[in-house]
């Protein structure tokens, strides 16, 4: 009996397309048919939380009755994937160190700002932090600022705590770990802590890149993108990567995801290593 009902429970091609728009709308993530159980295994917990027995009952609830003002942010945390490592594609960061921070301090920059803008539950931003406060150890003069933006709200609970699984700290070098990671004092909890001297040089916020402009105030030297519009259409690739470079001094660097490209879009960027980016 219990089967026949969750078989019964499944999206209606009419709600599926409303959602499916409304989620491309809100965030830019296309989400075709072929996600459509996808969709119904991350709504369910949704479904459990608002006390809707079924998905007709739920959809009603947000796109009639005007349950989608409060909902929405709950929606796309759920359908967000948030899939994120420490020291992930460490090219990037042998970059950074090798060529753009010292190009950065040479040209004169004593704060040095970075935004992560599509940052999960923290791995990218305190990666980032951790290669800037080696970098700049025996560096008087220069510092640093992190701004570290998400869609979702419940990922960026967990950045802010900056607390993580022991294994998830595995890529993190030895050295850095002893340096900027603090061990939980229960032994039993295999947990780890950034530090809070570290997490002090990192802020969080709440962004959609859907919107029509960024605020993230004075224009960043260095932006991470990546792995995020692998989710998107060309023209919302183009139309945010637009607003990235309005965001980019010139000269500063963006830096996409490995599986991600630019080509064919006419932005005012130049290529400089195999996903880095300059703007001209």
């Amino acid at each position: 009996m219990a089967e026949a009902a969750f078989a019964d429970n499944r999206i209606s091609p009419k709600n599926f397309r409303r959602l499916s728009n409304f989620i491309f709308e809100y965030s830019g993530i296309k989400m075709p048919e072929t996600k459509m159980t996808m969709l119904e295994g991350r709504l369910r917990r949704r479904l459990r939380a608002t006390g809707y027995a079924d998905f007709d009952s739920y959809c009603h609830y947000i796109f009639e009755d005007g349950g989608m003002e409060t909902e929405a942010v709950h929606l796309i945390d759920a359908v967000t994937t948030n899939k994120t490592d420490f020291f992930r594609e460490p090219n990037h960061f042998d970059y950074l160190t090798q060529k753009a921070l010292p190009e950065l301090e040479a040209s004169g920059v004593k704060r040095i700002r970075i935004w992560s803008s599509a940052c999960s539950v923290g791995a990218e931003p305190y990666t980032l932090a951790m290669v800037l406060a080696d970098y700049m150890e025996n560096r008087s003069g220069l510092d640093y600022q992190i701004l570290a933006t998400d869609l979702s709200t419940e990922v960026l609970q967990k950045a802010r705590r900056g607390v993580y699984p022991a294994d998830m700290l595995d890529p993190v070098p030895r050295a850095f770990v002893a340096r900027y990671v603090m061990q939980a004092r229960d032994k039993q909890r295999s947990e780890m802590r950034i530090s809070p001297k570290l997490r002090a040089h990192v802020g969080f916020g709440r962004l959609n890149l859907m919107d029509d402009s960024y605020q993230v105030g004075e224009p960043m030297d260095i932006i991470f993108c990546r792995n995020v519009m692998i989710y998107f259409d060309k023209q919302t690739q183009f139309s945010v990567l637009k607003r990235l470079c309005a965001c980019l001094k010139k000269g500063g660097y963006l830096f996409i995801g490995h599986s991600e490209s630019i080509t064919g879009l006419d932005l005012p960027l130049k290529q400089l290593a195999n996903t880095v980016f300059r703007k001209v």
